[in-house]
């Protein structure tokens, strides 16, 4: 028993000198050792800057439509903003002015918005052209301007914009059976146009609206990553909806447009948008 312990000790002791060499090879870790733990800190994110265009490019420059194709009678660029316009004498019907230039799919898109008039319009993204068109819709716009010219009719999804009614800043599958997915104030999770389920709310609808300027300058922001999109107005987010259907006209990767619509007056300036592919 003797010899157990003499030898028992003899480990403890070369244990403790073994010890003492690493800290004394490395004080660094002694250094650590002796500092008291790091406290938890939580930041906040940077403030909202609607100007913020860092890593951003302009798709628009304010004073022509280079980059677009539209129908001339009723688009054209006015004191810096792509303007289209639909009166009683020269109705449109369904009019839209795409950007030729870019694609993408995943991006954050800002912009600012003002419709003057009882109409609307919608920025159309991850959007194509020369599609068949729905029928009714034809028909209305073949009814004011003759027959469809498919290069400049739109289909995809839509980030909604119209004043004066419940619409702004809905999710909308522009020229598909799936039409409005998300409404204002909506969190809607679906499978292409199979389902959709309301999976939370946002705020009171009619509460929302209070948000939107009629004949006033609006900041709008879509972020699209994968098959989920946020319409964020005036700060404010609007509406989510997400698309689980890889095969969804939603989760293309498509172009941006802009829809007039109704008797209106429809300006968009400061497009910039933030392409991750």
């Amino acid at each position: 028993m003797i010899h157990t312990v003499q030898t028992v000790s003899a480990r403890t002791i070369g244990l403790v000198i073994g010890v003492a060499t690493v800290l004394t090879f490395h004080p660094g870790l002694a250094a650590a050792q002796a500092q008291p733990p790091r406290r938890m800190v939580f930041t906040e994110p940077s403030p909202l800057d609607f100007d913020d265009h860092e890593g951003y490019v302009s798709i628009f420059d304010g004073k022509t439509l280079d980059g677009w194709d539209g129908n001339p009678k009723f688009w054209r660029v006015e004191d810096g903003a792509i303007v289209g316009e639909s009166t009683p004498e020269r109705p449109s019907g369904n009019s839209y002015i795409v950007y030729r230039k870019l694609e993408a799919k995943d991006f954050t898109l800002k912009f600012e918005v003002k419709v003057e008039g009882s109409g609307g319009t919608g920025l159309q993204y991850r959007s194509r052209t020369g599609l068949p068109w729905l029928a009714n819709i034809a028909d209305n716009v073949t009814a004011f301007n003759g027959p469809v010219n498919l290069d400049w009719m739109m289909t995809g999804p839509q980030a909604d914009f119209w004043p004066s009614r419940v619409y702004t800043g809905q999710f909308y599958s522009e020229n598909t059976p799936m039409r409005i997915l998300a409404w204002r104030g909506q969190v809607v999770e679906g499978f292409g146009e199979r389902s959709k389920r309301l999976m939370g709310t946002i705020a009171d609808r009619q509460a929302l609206g209070d948000i939107v300027k009629q004949n006033e300058w609006n900041q709008y922001t879509v972020i699209a990553r994968g098959g989920t999109f946020l319409h964020i107005l005036n700060g404010q987010l609007m509406a989510v909806m997400i698309d689980d259907d890889p095969a969804s006209s939603n989760n293309w990767s498509g172009q941006f447009g802009i829809e007039i619509e109704a008797t209106t007056k429809v300006s968009v300036r400061n497009l910039w948008v933030k392409v991750l592919r």
